[in-house]
């Protein structure tokens, strides 16, 4: 319910003067607050398995492509003569590989 009508030239000054007073209080506000009012903040929360696998990643990263050791053990049966292969389980292999070839 309205009182009064005001159509007063006063008090239009008074809310122009209001308006204008709040538009320089909000400039006046330090920079880093005025821009992170503007930005919305970003956050990511990792579950701990997804670090899990971070850290299982880098180690694994981390290990020689070649197992240096194996090789050199082997390269010295070979030198040495000592080196044996099994033809059957190579037949089996070649054997067990093609048949996953043809299913795939």
């Amino acid at each position: 319910m309205k009182i009064s009508k005001v159509d007063d030239a006063t008090l239009q000054m008074i809310q122009q003067y209001q308006k204008t007073d709040r538009v320089e209080d909000r400039s006046q506000e330090k920079p880093e607050k005025a821009a992170a009012s503007l930005v919305p903040e970003e956050k990511v929360n990792l579950s701990t398995t997804a670090k899990d696998v971070q850290t299982l990643k880098n180690a694994v990263s981390s290990l020689p492509d070649v197992r240096e050791d194996k090789v050199q053990a082997l390269r010295e049966q070979i030198e040495k003569g000592a080196y044996k292969v099994d033809a059957e389980k190579v037949a089996e292999k070649m054997v067990g590989e093609s048949l996953l070839d043809v299913l795939s």
